[in-house]
């Protein structure tokens, strides 16, 4: 797996970033490698996990699925969480971080908006000030969360720039970075950026992975497969990182867009290429002479052009298999999960849902199936009822 001295995993990784950024990099590193183990930080740490966010999050049998789909399908519901995704587990964590640096701003990146969410959410327990990118176009079709953060008390600067999605509102951030390196971290979202933090992103996730791990083996038994939707990766890292050692198939379900066609779907794994971007060795979707290509998904929080570095290592080496779900099954999904349980899933949870439901069918009765149901879909119901026709 991934060396903490260089941050790479196999040929993916490292940190690659302009040198105005580096003198914070290397802080960061140098804290949270010093910190992560002590006691005072894993004590307030796991306190904030238990009082703040609500963990252990819950695992529920999905019994109607289970009959429709013809699996045992189990959920871990991370959309119970305080905000109603998995980023707040490391909005929180980072922002502890930030305070161990003195730092008395943060900024984040935000596509759906959940992560702009938890940072907001973060700023407001710790009284740190809050700056949130977010694309004009992801502004557009997530008002609701761009109103809570605003609520919360951040600044929510909509950016313009490229396709006006999460790419360009990362670049942004970390442009903003550069400029107020001295009293500013930067909590990236995913488990993308320059070395440590998809190290960081990874650790403060696994507790999905653990918790999801001890619930499963102290009930039904360990699942035959764990699914979860990808993106830059950091909710599927965070409960890959539980089952890595056990024989459990594990999926990646990546966005397919409309089509395989370029500019048509996000699907870094399948699609992309070897590149350098944001700080770090991964793949990403490119265009001839190496230029990112534009990508789509009808998710926000999928609609980024490449994958963490860690994802591109399991996809390389085949630890994890990778497959893509295309908008319209998504979309089917949403409602599929909405009538029969009760649940309402984000649209990018319902990418690895709609896999979990094909693998089902063909699994058998017995297969035991868990889904990380990365977050709650209220962001998502009025983009879903215009683009179904729905009033």
């Amino acid at each position: 797996m991934g060396s903490e001295k260089s941050g790479f995993f196999g040929e993916f990784g490292g940190r690659y970033s302009p040198e105005v950024l580096m003198p914070a990099i290397l802080e960061l590193e140098e804290v949270y490698f010093k910190v992560r183990s002590k006691k005072r930080f894993q004590k307030k740490w796991e306190q904030l996990q238990r009082d703040y966010i609500g963990r252990p999050s819950r695992l529920t049998y999905a019994a109607r699925l289970s009959d429709e789909w013809g699996a045992q399908i189990y959920l871990k519901r991370e959309d119970l969480n305080h905000t109603g995704a998995h980023k707040i587990n490391n909005a929180i964590g980072q922002a502890l971080l930030a305070l161990e640096m003195g730092k008395e701003r943060i900024i984040a990146e935000t596509g759906a908006g959940q992560h702009g969410v938890a940072t907001a959410t973060a700023a407001a327990h710790f009284g740190l000030k809050c700056t949130v990118y977010m694309g004009s176009e992801d502004v557009r079709r997530q008002k609701l969360n761009c109103y809570r953060m605003k609520l919360l008390g951040a600044e929510v600067i909509p950016v313009t720039s490229g396709t006006s999605t999460l790419k360009d509102a990362t670049n942004e951030a970390m442009r903003d970075w550069a400029r107020n390196v001295r009293n500013t971290h930067y909590i990236i979202g995913s488990a993308i950026g320059p070395h440590p933090f998809p190290i960081i992103v990874a650790d403060f996730q696994s507790v999905i992975g653990k918790e999801s791990r001890k619930q499963m083996k102290k009930g039904p038994g360990l699942p035959h497969a764990v699914i979860a939707c990808v993106g830059g990766g950091s909710n599927a890292i965070g409960i890959f990182h539980g089952f890595l050692k056990d024989d459990v198939d594990l999926y990646g379900v990546e966005a397919g867009g409309r089509s395989d066609d370029p500019g048509e779907n996000s699907a870094s794994i399948t699609f992309g290429e070897v590149g350098y971007f944001h700080g770090t060795k991964s793949l990403f979707i490119q265009k001839e002479g190496g230029q990112i290509q534009g990508v789509h998904s009808v998710s926000a929080g999928l609609d980024y052009p490449g994958v963490g570095p860690e994802h591109a290592y399991l996809a390389k080496t085949g630890r994890v298999k990778y497959v893509r779900v295309r908008d319209d099954r998504a979309l089917e999904c949403f409602q599929e999960v909405s009538r029969l349980e009760g649940i309402i899933p984000a649209l990018e949870s319902a990418h690895a849902l709609a896999f979990a439901r094909e693998l089902a069918r063909d699994a058998g009765k017995k297969a035991r199936i868990l889904v990380n149901l990365s977050g709650r879909g209220d962001k998502d119901v009025a983009e879903a009822a215009s683009i179904l026709g729905m009033e």
